[in-house]
């Protein structure tokens, strides 16, 4: 007899938060990625043009682990007009022995929320000046809050500023975060001004046209760019790609879609160049911040690694808190096509 865990998003909330360990699980999937032979496939990606939607396919196997995740995460920007989520998705976890699935993961995006500002905070960690003070965040969404909130587990933040091109919604989170996080937290309406003070700087919004200008960069800062996961989309002026240390979740994925992506067709970074993966940095590789005055920029589009490794941890922690609903999936043997 085959088992299959359910998991359904209220399950997941309970069990998996950003939190240090979540962290750890993304930091070591991201160093996974240069120390061990990972087997991680191009994103699969259709888009549904009509209705402002895309869908991401997403997998990796890590060696070392026992099960590989499969990721389908659809994103309708649209949504929001008719009050509906513009995200979400599931997870499925394959035994790597057997290829059988152990666990499916209804979590609706979260664990993908997750899992992507623990990989802000993996950023920062090694890339940012380790008395950064001072965030700015471009962006008012679900990603935005924890991003700042993912910060906070990694450098002693005293004061955040949001920009949001919805005044109104980057009031909301200002004050929802100065009161969850407890620390001093102010919407502006200028994202020069945002970023003036910063120390560190995280762009996450669905942009097609850079928020982030080149002169605005000054030294000392890191940014980190979540948003451009997909080709049109365009957060960071190209020109400030030749002011920063650069460094890339996965250089392949980056070229054809990142913030890197964008910097080439514009000419202002040759194709050919290589650049450091953030794995790399980690396990001590490749250099990252090599002083203070450096400014550095992490070029973040989500793999498949964190995914595997994130739902990894969902499937061990529910089976150590007894979560979700076991189901038999197979009650005969015999080959099936």
């Amino acid at each position: 007899m085959t088992r299959m865990l359910v998991l359904t998003e209220p399950d997941l909330r309970e069990i998996v938060r950003l939190d240090a360990s979540a962290v750890a699980c993304v930091e070591e999937a991201f160093a996974a990625l240069a120390t061990k032979p990972v087997v991680m496939p191009p994103i699969l990606r259709l888009d549904i043009v009509e209705h402002r939607g895309e869908v991401d396919v997403k997998t990796a196997y890590v060696p070392g682990l026992d099960g590989f995740a499969i990721k389908v995460s659809p994103g309708f920007f649209d949504n929001p007009k008719i009050g509906l989520p513009s995200l979400n998705g599931l997870m499925i976890l394959f035994s790597t022995r057997t290829g059988l699935v152990e666990a499916l993961l209804l979590d609706n995006g979260y664990l993908t929320d997750v899992r992507t500002a623990a990989a802000g905070a993996v950023a920062a960690k090694h890339l940012s000046r380790p008395d950064s003070q001072e965030a700015a965040i471009l962006g008012a969404g679900i990603q935005a809050r924890l991003q700042l909130e993912a910060l906070t587990l990694v450098r002693p933040i005293r004061r955040a500023r949001i920009w949001a091109r919805d005044f109104a919604k980057a009031e909301s989170a200002a004050r929802d975060l100065a009161t969850s996080l407890g620390i001093a937290v102010e919407a502006v309406r200028d994202p020069q001004g945002a970023c003036a003070a910063a120390d560190i700087v995280v762009t996450t919004t669905p942009a097609e046209q850079p928020i982030l200008k080149a002169e605005w960069l000054r030294p000392g800062q890191h940014v980190t760019a979540m948003g451009s996961d997909s080709e049109h989309k365009n957060e960071i002026d190209p020109a400030a790609l030749t002011r920063v240390r650069y460094v890339a979740d996965s250089v392949a994925q980056t070229r054809r879609l990142g913030e890197l992506h964008h910097a080439i067709r514009a000419g202002a970074i040759d194709g050919t160049r290589s650049f450091p993966e953030l794995g790399q940095v980690i396990a001590g590789q490749a250099p990252g911040r090599e002083g203070p005055e450096d400014i550095t920029l992490c070029d973040l589009t989500g793999t498949g690694v964190q995914d595997t490794a994130i739902a990894t941890l969902a499937h061990a922690r529910a089976r150590d808190a007894g979560a979700g609903q076991s189901i038999d999936t197979q009650k005969a043997t015999g080959d099936r096509l």
